[in-house]
């Protein structure tokens, strides 16, 4: 359901949006560092407090019903965020970037994140718009992601980022070096002007981010149809992401059954979207065009109660096997040394 919030107010929204985005790469640019536990964790709580804040006054604007959609799409999109984290930890440690820059590829992947998804966003509410019939596609694609996220990953492949045809086509074409230069995209070797590897760096994060979007945008189009919200849930859950990255580092390994809460929660998403496409049926060969009225519609207090139990869920479970892990680990003896036979 798209529920019409005043223009003004989302107007004003967005330029508010845009320039605290500004602002953050302004920071990166001019001073490039490895940001502390402390300082992550303060942009982090920063951002978070932010969108919960936001979701107050987008409560007292346009009532309960969006805000709940708020809600219920930062946190799913801020949880598939944390997902794309995994990603870039495996990205950064393949290509051996400098740990000084990394926030800076960070930042440009975020912002090549924030521009294909305002594409699919506009996109998808168009398509949408005329033909409702999508949701049978969107809904079966989120089940069939579902059940991907569900099957693990083989030990071998855990920590292994595999190069897409685009990466290593222009791994043929362009003229590379194999040093970086900073952050710079180009250098100069002998008179010869080459590209640093920080360019398939970022074509790596970049692709990424079209694959992410892939499963992000048919999700949010399963809480609310109100593109707005679903951009305003797409650019807060990216906010403080970078910081995100330094905060976790080494914890992203421990969250185990991330996974799994988040297979839940494109599942139940995708069932939502084919009960719904289901109950306003036009496709002429199902049922005569006719919708089922015995599907029912979920309410989107169940929505976000499903997503925040499944996050929950999966991070507590995470944090318990971990603990329990570093337990047995701790008290593993220490194999002892074979002591020389000295009798011979």
């Amino acid at each position: 359901m798209v529920h019409e919030l005043p223009v003004t107010f989302e107007l004003i929204s967005l330029g508010a949006m845009v320039l605290l985005l500004v602002a953050d790469l302004l920071i990166v640019g001019r001073r490039p560092h490895v940001p502390s536990m402390k300082e992550s964790a303060i942009w982090v709580s920063f951002y978070v407090g932010l969108a919960l804040v936001y979701g107050v006054i987008v409560w007292a604007v346009g009532g309960v019903t969006p805000a709940a959609e708020f809600y219920a799409g930062w946190l799913m999109e801020y949880s598939l965020s944390v997902d794309n984290l995994f990603v870039f930890v495996i990205i950064m440690a393949r290509f051996a970037v400098p740990r000084d820059h990394q926030q800076q590829v960070l930042m440009v992947g975020i912002i090549m994140a924030l521009i294909f998804r305002a594409a699919f966003i506009l996109a998808g509410a168009a398509l949408l718009e005329q033909f409702t019939w999508l949701f049978y596609l969107f809904g079966a694609f989120l089940i069939y992601t579902a059940i991907q996220q569900a099957i693990p990953e083989k030990e071998e492949e855990q920590d292994d980022f595999k190069e897409n045809a685009l990466i290593r086509v222009m791994r043929r074409v362009l003229p590379l070096h194999h040093q970086y230069n900073g952050s710079s995209l180009r250098t100069t070797v002998d008179g010869r002007r080459l590209f640093t590897p920080m360019i398939i760096v970022f074509l790596a994060i970049g692709s990424t981010d079209v694959l992410f979007a892939l499963d992000s945008i048919p999700a949010i189009f399963g809480i609310t149809r109100d593109p707005f919200i679903v951009f305003a849930t797409n650019l807060f859950a990216l906010m403080g992401l970078r910081q995100l990255y330094f905060l976790l580092g080494g914890l992203l390994d421990r969250l185990v059954y991330l996974p799994y809460a988040l297979s839940a929660v494109l599942g139940f998403i995708g069932i939502k979207l084919v009960l719904e496409a289901l109950h306003t049926n036009s496709l002429s060969w199902i049922n005569g065009g006719e919708g089922f009225h015995w599907a029912p519609e979920i309410p989107i207090w169940l929505s976000l109660t499903v997503i925040v139990s499944s996050l929950a869920v999966g991070t507590i479970a995470s944090l318990i096997k971990s603990a329990h892990d570093a337990r047995v680990e701790a008290a593993r003896p220490v194999a002892e040394p074979e002591s020389e036979d000295i009798s011979q």
